[in-house]
């Protein structure tokens, strides 16, 4: 049963798309609010993002974004259909520039609508069943939000986890703190800086196998980096 995300602020649309997708087999959570997303997302980890109008102005583009730059807790690989209260033209073109991978009008029928919804998630499920990524003995399955090092699982807490697959995503690229806190946290300050550290210390220290703690690496004055078999960077 495929969970889908669903962001919208009218009730009754939520109602009556949420009873459709129940009756369909998928399994819809409903939220009003780009807030309401981001905590559902790290619940429940969905299969599509069914995306119409949050309760924030401006609201969809900016979750959007936020949902392709890969921003805690979003996978940037996930799928997202944008309904649109809009049919024009300029307002469909600026939903695909900020990540939609499929508009479909408000106005258009629920056959419609669940025809496009199972042709994302038939692509999505083809794409991410090669969703494998792996740096040396690490692997990352992100279908399945699992890691293992030389064959063993390793247990990671969700912001762990999302800090490593961006570390992967470019293996010996050196990431800047403020890359790191705008895709994990959303967000830069003072705190979160220092709970970016704390973060990557565990991180490292969940990676070490037998006194090897090379992998995540601290680039002083800079960032962090996944590089297997180096010391740490002055």
């Amino acid at each position: 049963m495929s969970s889908i995300l669903l962001v919208e602020a009218d009730t009754a649309t939520a109602a009556f798309l949420c009873d459709q997708l129940t009756a369909d087999d998928y399994a819809p959570a409903v939220v009003s609010s780009v807030e309401g997303a981001r905590q559902s997302a790290a619940e429940l980890v969905p299969g599509l993002l069914l995306l119409g109008e949050p309760a924030e102005p401006h609201g969809a583009l900016a979750l959007l974004a936020e949902v392709r730059a890969g921003r805690w807790p979003f996978d940037p690989w996930l799928p997202a259909l944008v309904l649109s209260a809009s049919v024009q033209e300029i307002d469909v073109l600026r939903a695909f520039r900020y990540g939609a991978d499929d508009v479909v009008s408000k106005a258009a029928g629920y056959p419609e609508l669940r025809a496009r919804i199972a042709a994302l998630l038939r692509r999505s499920a083809e794409h991410r069943a090669g969703r494998i990524v792996r740096v040396a003995g690490l692997e990352i399955d992100t279908r399945a939000r699992s890691v293992r090092l030389e064959g063993e699982p390793v247990a990671l807490t969700q912001r762990e986890y999302s800090l490593l697959v961006h570390l992967a995503a470019d293996p010996e690229r050196v990431f800047t703190k403020d890359e790191l806190l705008n895709a994990v946290w959303g967000h830069r300050s003072f705190a979160a800086t220092r709970t970016l550290d704390s973060h990557a210390c565990r991180l490292r220290e969940k990676l070490a196998r037998s006194g090897d703690r090379a992998w995540v690496i601290n680039v002083w004055g800079v960032g962090y980096a996944l590089r297997h078999g180096l010391g740490e960077v002055a």
